[in-house]
C-alpha cells in the first residue's frame, strides 16, 4: 500500500455509514431542486462540505441557481480527481408545473418529501439524481473524516442544471433567464476553475461507462391553412394538426432505423416526438396555420447535432414526395454533442478496477445506452470522464415506472456505489501523478473492499 497516513483503505470502506447515507439522501429529497431552482440545494450541501472539515463552497449563477463544491487537499503529488453529481429534477414536485403532463395527479413520490421504508427511500429524485449525490457526499465525507493522507485532491462538485431541459417559468413569474438547463452549471463550475486530471459522475447505471449519447432537439413545421369550421367545405382546405399526425406517424416509423444505424460501442441512440403545440384551445372552431412538434434525436459520439437534423430532414423529404401538398421543415433548436473517453485511459482502467474490486466479479459493461448527462459537458471541456451509477431497485415492493424508477432508491445499492467511489477516489488520489497516468500499479490494486 502507498503512504495515505496512518488509516488503512479498509478502515475508510469499514466507516461508510449506511444510515448517514439515508440522512443526506432524504435531506436532499426534501429540498426543492428543479431546474433553474438548485440555489438552496446547494448550500445544504455546503454546509454538509464544511461540517467534516474540509472546503465547502456555494457558486452562484443567479438568485435563483447555484452550483456547489468542496476540496479535500492533497500533498499536490498525485491527481486530482472530480466525483461529480447534478443536483436538480426532472420535474418539479409542483402540480401547477407538471400535472397532467406527468399524471392525473401528483403521486407522493412525485413530490419533494422524503419518505423511507426499511432501505428504502422515494420522493422526487430520489434515485435520480439526490441518491447519487448523497453517494459523493458521502464518499466525500468518509474520506474527509478519516484523515487520510492523499497525495492528489480530491473534489465532490454538484452542478446545476443538469437536466435536458430548457428554461422554465415558474407559474406567475417572468421567464428571467433562459440558459438554465443543458448542463450550464457543469459548464460554469468548469470554466471557473474547478478543475481536474478525471472525473467520475454519479449518475444511473452500475457499470463503468467510457461514452454517452449526445442530443440534437429539431423542431418541425408544418404549415397548412387558417381557417374556420363553417368554411372548411368552400374555400381551399389543408389542415396542418391533420399534416402533423402523418408527419409524426412516419417519423415513429423512421425512428427504429435511424437508431439501428448509429449503435456502436456502448450507445443506441434513440428518437421520439416530445410535444406538440398547435391552434387555440380556447378556439375550437378555427384551424391554425401551422402546428409545430419538437423531436428529440439521440446522438452517438461520431455524429453531430447537424448530422442528426440533417438525416431528420431527408427522413420528412421521402414522405413529403409521397404527398408534394405537405409544407413541412425542419431546425435544429438545441445541440449537445455526444463523447467519449478513450478506454485505455487511466480513469476507465481504474474506475473499472475498483467496480470488480467491489462488485467481486469481472466488470460487465452496459450496451444499447441512450442516456446523455453532463459527462459530455465534462469531457467537452477536456476532463477525461466515466460515468457509475445506482443499480435498479428491485425490492420496492412495486413496479417501477419511469416516474417511480427515478424517485425510488436503495440504501443497498447506495452503500455499493459509495464503497466504489471512495476506492476509485483513495487509488487515485493515494498516488503521485507518474504511478497512475504512467505504468503504476494496475487499477485498485491497493484498496481492498
Amino acid at each position: 500500500m502507498t503512504d495515505r497516513g496512518r488509516v488503512p483503505a479498509e478502515e475508510v470502506l469499514a466507516s461508510i455509514d449506511r444510515e448517514r447515507l439515508a440522512e443526506i439522501c432524504m435531506g436532499l429529497v426534501d429540498i426543492s431542486s428543479p431546474t433553474g431552482d438548485e440555489a438552496r440545494c446547494s448550500e445544504w450541501i455546503a454546509e454538509q462540505l464544511r461540517a467534516v472539515g474540509a472546503s465547502g463552497d456555494v457558486q452562484p449563477i443567479d438568485a435563483r441557481q447555484a452550483n456547489a463544491w468542496g476540496r479535500v487537499t492533497g500533498s499536490g503529488e498525485g491527481p486530482t480527481l472530480m466525483l461529480y453529481s447534478p443536483i436538480d429534477t426532472l420535474t418539479t414536485g409542483n402540480a401547477e408545473e407538471d400535472v397532467p403532463w406527468v399524471a392525473d395527479s401528483l403521486a407522493p413520490h412525485m413530490k419533494p418529501i422524503a419518505r423511507r421504508e426499511g432501505d428504502i427511500i422515494t420522493g422526487l429524485g430520489a434515485m435520480n439524481p439526490k441518491g447519487h449525490a448523497a453517494c459523493v457526499i458521502t464518499a466525500f465525507e468518509t474520506i474527509a473524516r478519516s484523515g487520510v493522507e492523499l497525495r492528489g485532491d480530491l473534489i465532490a462538485a454538484f452542478g446545476a442544471g443538469g437536466m435536458p431541459t430548457n428554461a422554465r417559468s415558474r407559474p406567475g413569474e417572468p421567464l428571467d433567464r433562459r440558459n438554465t438547463g443543458q448542463g450550464v452549471g457543469c459548464s460554469f463550475l468548469v470554466e471557473q476553475g474547478v478543475w481536474a486530471d478525471a472525473a467520475v459522475i454519479a449518475k444511473t447505471g452500475w457499470s463503468i461507462s467510457w461514452e454517452e449519447v449526445g442530443l440534437a432537439w429539431c423542431d418541425i413545421t408544418v404549415r397548412g391553412t387558417h381557417t374556420y369550421v363553417g368554411a372548411r367545405h368552400r374555400i381551399p382546405y389543408r389542415n396542418p394538426i391533420a399534416d402533423a399526425a402523418t408527419v409524426i406517424s412516419h417519423l415513429e416509423d423512421w425512428f427504429p432505423t435511424y437508431s439501428e444505424r448509429h449503435t456502436t460501442g456502448l450507445v443506441s441512440p434513440q428518437g421520439v416526438v416530445s410535444a406538440v403545440d398547435a391552434g387555440w384551445w380556447r378556439m375550437a372552431a378555427v384551424v391554425p396555420s401551422q402546428a409545430r412538434i419538437r423531436v428529440d434525436l439521440r446522438i452517438g459520439p461520431d455524429q453531430t447535432p447537424l448530422d442528426a437534423c440533417r438525416e431528420l430532414r431527408i427522413a420528412i423529404d421521402e414522405l413529403v414526395a409521397t404527398d408534394p401538398g405537405l409544407d413541412v421543415s425542419v431546425e435544429l433548436s438545441v445541440g449537445i454533442a455526444g463523447s467519449r473517453t478513450d478506454p485505455d485511459h487511466w480513469i476507465c482502467r481504474r474506475a473499472i478496477g475498483a467496480w470488480e474490486l467491489v462488485a467481486g466479479g469481472p466488470h460487465v459493461a452496459a450496451f444499447e445506452t441512450s442516456g446523455a448527462t453532463d459527462a459530455n459537458i465534462l469531457r467537452s471541456r477536456g476532463i477525461p470522464t466515466v460515468r457509475v451509477g445506482l443499480p435498479k431497485v428491485f425490492n420496492s415492493g412495486v413496479e417501477l415506472d419511469f416516474a417511480a424508477g427515478m424517485n425510488t432508491v436503495d440504501l443497498g445499492g447506495m452503500e455499493l456505489l459509495t464503497r466504489h467511489l471512495v476506492c476509485l477516489a483513495l487509488d487515485v488520489c493515494g498516488q503521485s501523478r507518474a504511478d497512475v497516468v504512467g505504468s503504476g500499479p494496475e487499477p485498485g490494486s491497493e484498496v481492498a473492499p
